[in-house]
């Protein structure tokens, strides 16, 4: 691995995508981070994200604007209200609402082209089926799919070093996550989950929040992020 070979991290600012960031940094890439103004409700995990990448020193940090919020379809870009306090079993029942429809093969097709200009064969992305397998597109046979479809439909795919989408969390629980990147020396404090913050705190109750709590009580670390209400 050269310290030039250049990746493209799809980056929300969020706990998961920090730690790809740090991975990915780790393994000798040049870090272009990308993340999307889609529609979300909230816009504090950009503040985050532009904060991270600048800490971070990465090669270059792009968002993109995208109207997803016309689209609707989801807790998080439309006014539906955003599930809380479910429990581990309620957790894994079906796709849930925050799911937004087509998301991640929207941001993927975005890296995609981002990567062919940069003569970047490498995307990462911190997509997890462990510990909440509900959405379908952070599911392994989804990664496998898309990997075959950018290889075929892309002049860098097609005549170039095939595309290689890495998602080094993919296996791993919340507490492995954290873990790992504490290893990798990654300030969790500038990070951001919640769905559904109030002000600048995290809501405590919705599913990130609560699966993120978990995970830093099983890793034996306070989480750093301020609460409006925990559970733990």
């Amino acid at each position: 691995m050269t310290d030039n070979k250049k990746a493209v991290i799809l980056f929300s600012g969020g706990l998961d995508s920090t730690t790809v960031l740090s991975i990915a940094k780790d393994r000798g890439y040049a870090c272009f981070c990308l993340s999307f103004r889609y529609g979300q409700r909230q816009k504090i995990e950009l503040e985050r994200a532009r904060a991270i990448a600048e800490a971070q020193n990465v090669s270059r940090h792009l968002i993109l604007s995208l109207d997803l919020d016309a689209i609707g379809g989801s807790a998080l870009t439309t006014d539906t209200p955003v599930p809380k306090n479910r429990t581990q079993d309620e957790l894994k029942m079906g796709v849930p609402v925050t799911y937004v429809p087509g998301r991640n093969i929207i941001f993927l097709s975005h890296a995609l082209a981002w990567a062919e200009v940069l003569g970047a064969a490498d995307i990462f992305l911190g997509i997890n089926a462990v510990d909440y397998s509900g959405y379908p597109d952070c599911r392994p046979e989804f990664l496998t799919a898309f990997a075959t479809m950018a290889n075929l439909g892309t002049r860098s795919g097609s005549e170039g070093p095939p595309f290689q989408l890495h998602a080094p969390l993919i296996a791993m629980s919340k507490k492995e996550i954290i873990q790992t990147g504490i290893q990798l020396g990654v300030d969790y404090s500038m990070t951001h989950s919640c769905y559904d913050p109030v002000g600048d705190m995290a809501c405590g109750r919705c599913d990130a929040c609560l699966l993120r709590l978990n995970g830093f009580a099983e890793a034996g670390i306070k989480d750093p992020v301020r609460y409006v209400q925990s559970a733990k």
